[in-house]
């Protein structure tokens, strides 16, 4: 999962919210360890469980990295200024977005992460044009 955010991280730009989609354990914080790595972040990834969002901003591109699996109400996101993140100069990793329906943009890259025996299969889909782009970009690097 480490290595698969690392090659997503060069196909990334400023201004793409990807939702990372997948049960518990299922690897959504180790692929977001990945892209911020890749990015150029050198120290500890940790989980923003509790915290709701971890910011990253000296990377190659600036990433808010959220997880909403303690959000209580769609609306606590507002009040904690979830638009400031969404300036279209960075990168916004969210798990758990479906706790913040409603009050989340769209995402442009939709990433479901799922068992498939001892391992993991992913589905990538992009959900605009920008997400589009980032496919295409990943495609031509496979």
């Amino acid at each position: 999962m480490v290595a698969l955010g690392g090659e997503l991280a060069r196909a990334l730009e400023p201004g793409v919210v990807v939702h990372l989609e997948g049960e518990l354990g299922m690897g959504k914080t180790t692929l977001s360890r990945g892209i911020i790595q890749g990015l150029g972040h050198s120290g500890a990834v940790k989980s923003p469980t509790y915290t709701l969002v971890e910011p990253y901003e000296h990377t190659r591109i600036p990433v808010y990295h959220f997880d909403l699996y303690r959000l209580g109400d769609p609306e606590e996101l507002e009040l904690m200024g979830i638009r400031d993140y969404l300036d279209g100069r960075s990168l916004c990793l969210v798990e758990w977005p479906q706790r913040g329906e409603g009050v989340l943009p769209p995402a442009d890259l939709v990433i479901n992460i799922g068992r498939e025996g001892s391992g993991r299969s992913l589905a990538v889909r992009a959900g605009s044009a920008l997400g589009e782009a980032v496919l295409a970009r990943l495609q031509a690097t496979a």
